[in-house]
This record gives C-alpha cells, structure tokens and sequence, in this order.
C-alpha cells in the first residue's frame, strides 16, 4: 500500500528543501531525491551540475537571498559568497528536519504516470534500477543546469587556444591571463565574469551581444538596488498605470540609479527597458568606461582566430565563452508528458509555473526564468502547492488551467521577481492586506520585499513577523516612519486615481 501522503521531490536545491519544509509541515512524507553527494543544486559548487565557480558570490542581497524563517546572521557580508549560501541551505535542512528525507547519490531515470499516481525510476551507485509509486510528484531540478550555444557561421574553425566554452563551465579566471577573450552574451553571469577576466590579467577583453541592455549596479549609494527595485509600490503600479507610463518610470528608475549603457560607453539600449532587457553588474560599466572591456555588436561569422562583428570589425582573439542562456532540462518526463507541458520548449506550458489538468498531484517548482533573488518566489510558490493539496487552497479549476495554458506564447523573457512574488502570495493566499497593517503599510509598499513580509497573514503567519519585517524595512533607513513622504504620496494618489477611473 503506497501511503496517500507521499511526495516524492526531483532535486534537493532550494526549490526541492523548501517545499520539503511546508509539505511536512501539513501532513505529507517528501522523499527527496538528490543526484549528487549533496545538498543545495546549483549552490552546490562541487557538483557536476552547478554553474557556480568557486570566487562567485550573489547578485543579490541577503535581505531578499533568504527565506522567511531563517535570517542570515548580522556577520554575513551583503552579498553573500556561494559556500555562504551552501551553508545557509543545509542550516534549513537541518532545522526544519528535512535532511532526513533526502535521498543522496539517487539520480531519477524516469517519471511516468502510472494510475492515480507516478511511477518513479531511479538509479544509485552500483545497484540496478529501481522502481517506487507516489500519489504526489515535484519536479524541481532547476532551469540552470544545460548551458545553450548559438549557432554562428564558422564556429567550428575557432583554433583560439583558450578554445570555445560557456560560462556555465567557468571556474577560473587566471587561465585566461595573458588571452584575448570574447564573452559573448548578456546574462547576469557573462557581465559578472567579463571584470574577473580583467582582474585576473586577460590581455583583452571583448563582450558583444544582438541587444544591449540596461545594466543595473548591484549596490547604489550604499543601498543593494534589489531592495530599491522590487516592491509592492512597483507591482501595484505595473497592474495600474498605463503601459507608457510604466515604460517612462521604469526608465527613469534606472537612469537615476544606474545611468544608461551609452553614457558609460556601451551601445545604446532600446528607450524601452522592457523591449532591451535588464541585467546586473557592479564593475562592468565602469571597465567599459575605462576601456578595460570593450563593446561589440553580435559576432557575424567566425574565421580560424578571427572574428567578424555585425559592425565588420574584427578581432583576433585566443577564446570564445558564451552567456547566452540555457535551456530547459527535464530527461527523466515520459515522452507524452515532455509533450503536453513543452518540455522541449522555451518554456514550461503550465499554469502559472506550476500545475497542469491533466497531471494531478504533479507541480513544477522554480523551473521558470526570473529576474532577481529566487528564494523569496520559491518559498511562496512551495506554500501554494502545500496549502492546495492540503485543502487550504482552493483547486485551481481545470477550466481555468486549460485557457490560461492555451493563451501562452512561448517566450523565455523573464519576470521580475516581485511581480512574480505577489502572484504566489495571492494564490497561496497570504498577501498582506495593506488595510489591516497600517504602522506598516509604507513599509509594505516602498520597503524591500523581504520574505518575512508574507509571514504576517494566511496559513503559516508568525507572531514576531510584524517587528521582524519593520526591522528589515529600516536595515538601510529607507523606512523610518510609518509616515508616507511627499513624494511617495504622490505616487500613491496617482495609482488610486488610475485605479478608479478604471473601476
């Protein structure tokens, strides 16, 4: 007899361990299975299937790199460096009793439906293939673990000693000393790797991509620009303002934070941040200004060593690494699965990143494309599958998944990490009624959007999460007082105004 409540969860990275957490917090038993010695995935640095390399540190800052229950100590740095971040995953394991349930060294073959449930085919070091049922399956293996090259006329000839790679597999800066290197791509980790290479000594480096992009600082005067750029305020008025609007206060956010790429001296990016993309570096502009890494258009044919630009430049060059992205990775669906969600795709086809009608009791857990910290969206959408096969969430209706599914347009641009936040929050029901917290309701709007600001309200809720989230609001004395200030009225009473003409 398989028990009603097992759960069987594909990847132990964070994803995996925090919807671990609220399964066994209602009355499921997660077994969680892990392909490598290790929790953590990604922040796994030693695994075959992390892209992190050993100098890495986050993007992010640990106000919003964290999960609702589990703050960083006051020592951690802002940015904390990936082993930080390991660390900080197996300490929550570890709490919440969850390293238990994990299944280390089980690398899943397969997931097929099989009945009222799914059965799962795994296999360990030096034993056959083994079989086991579940009622309940996650999928949560990642998005970021198969890099994606584009194709370009004469890349097989590349004869550049540092040889063709991807930055997925970069883990040492010094064994580009002395090269001519194009980074080629505009990913968070291509921008973060092309000032290593200048510091590790590269004689000359190159980025070059199809768009430029706007790049936003990682920390402005002092403050991390997460905190600055994902809040409620924003979400509000993406769902309000008309489109225009929202593209000229987009826009203007980042010329006053972080200037645009041709006033440093990079390509000019499109008016329209949202038609341009945005992406994240402290040190790459100011290289581009100092001429350290230089600029191209994207790369028209490939030569031996020499590359042709788009502009007809060209450089001669030693190695050629690629940001360019990845690709969903999900080997271990049956055939008509990989086909009913789009599997091979851009993107899953799923409602709302997370179920399908016609796999009951399946979700999928992270494996979309985000801009901005994950663990905050993570654990919000880990509390929507929690609370909805625990019954304290209504069933979505299959009516409703099939046309939402049915509207999708393939796309892999991404959503930012508030936007998709409050989406959750409202699915799993606990976004804060602004009404009901008035000492914090300018926090709430203006203040980061820490991950104990969900705990206040709904299934889950804590005791302390009001003084906690007023303590992270002030970390960087943005909120101070519970007073709204002129400006942030302003804005306030703009929303109210769009709001009710549409009303």
């Amino acid at each position: 007899m398989i028990p009603e409540n097992k759960v069987a969860i594909i990847g132990a990275g964070p994803a995996g361990i925090v919807v671990a957490r609220y399964l066994l917090e209602h009355g499921f038993a997660p077994v969680i299975f892990e392909q490598s010695s290790r929790l953590g995935g990604q922040w796994n640095q030693g695994a075959p299937h992390s892209g992190v390399w050993p100098a890495m540190v986050t993007n992010t800052s640990r106000v919003t790199t964290q999960f609702s229950d589990l703050p960083w100590p006051s020592s951690t740095p802002m940015f904390p460096h990936n082993r930080d971040v390991l660390a900080y995953l197996e300490i929550y394991a570890a709490l919440f009793g969850i390293t238990q349930h994990i299944r280390l060294q089980h690398h899943v073959n397969s997931v097929i439906q099989n009945g009222d449930g799914y059965a799962v085919t795994y296999t360990v070091p030096d034993a056959a293939a083994a079989t086991e049922h579940f009622p309940y399956v996650i999928v949560a293996s990642g998005r970021y673990g198969a890099p994606r090259a584009p194709s370009i006329p004469g890349l097989e000839t590349f004869s550049g000693r540092g040889g063709i790679s991807h930055t997925f597999h970069f883990r040492d800066a010094a064994q580009f000393r002395g090269q001519r290197v194009i980074i080629a791509g505009c990913s968070i980790s291509a921008v973060e790797i092309a000032p290593e290479l200048v510091f590790a000594g590269a004689a000359r480096v190159i980025s070059c991509f199809r768009r430029q992009r706007y790049v936003l600082q990682r920390i402005v005067a002092g403050t991390p620009i997460d905190v600055l750029a994902f809040n409620r305020f924003g979400v509000l008025a993406a769902e309000r303002l008309p489109q225009q609007q929202l593209i000229h206060s987009f826009r203007e956010f980042i010329l006053r934070t972080s200037g645009a790429p041709e006033q440093w001296g990079a390509r000019k990016a499109d008016d329209n941040p949202f038609v341009a993309g945005i992406t994240q570096g402290q040190y790459y502009l100011p290289l581009i200004a100092e001429g350290r890494i230089v600029s191209k258009p994207w790369i028209r044919s490939i030569d031996g060593q020499r590359v042709i630009f788009e502009d007809g430049t060209e450089e001669e060059v030693d190695a050629l690494m690629f940001g360019t992205g990845f690709q969903l990775d999900l080997p271990f669906l049956g055939q008509e699965m990989r086909q009913l969600v789009g599997a091979d795709g851009p993107a899953l086809r799923v409602y709302r990143h997370t179920f399908h009608p016609q796999l009951p009791r399946m979700a999928f857990l992270g494996l979309y494309h985000q801009q901005g910290p994950y663990l905050p969206s993570l654990e919000l959408q880990a509390r929507w599958v929690a609370y909805t096969w625990a019954g304290l969430c209504r069933q979505p209706e299959a009516a409703a998944m099939v046309s939402e599914i049915a509207a999708q347009e393939p796309s892999e641009l991404p959503v930012t990490m508030h936007q998709r936040c409050i989406a959750f929050a409202r699915d799993a029901g606990v976004e804060p009624d602004l009404e009901q917290w008035p000492d914090l309701k300018r926090a709430l709007l203006f203040g980061p959007l820490a991950p104990i600001s969900f705990r206040l309200s709904g299934p889950d809720a804590l005791p302390d999460a009001p003084q906690d989230f007023a303590k992270e609001a002030a970390e960087f004395g943005l909120i101070t007082s519970p007073e709204f200030s002129v400006n942030e009225r302003l804005r306030v009473d703009l929303l109210n105004q769009y709001a009710n003409a549409r009303a």
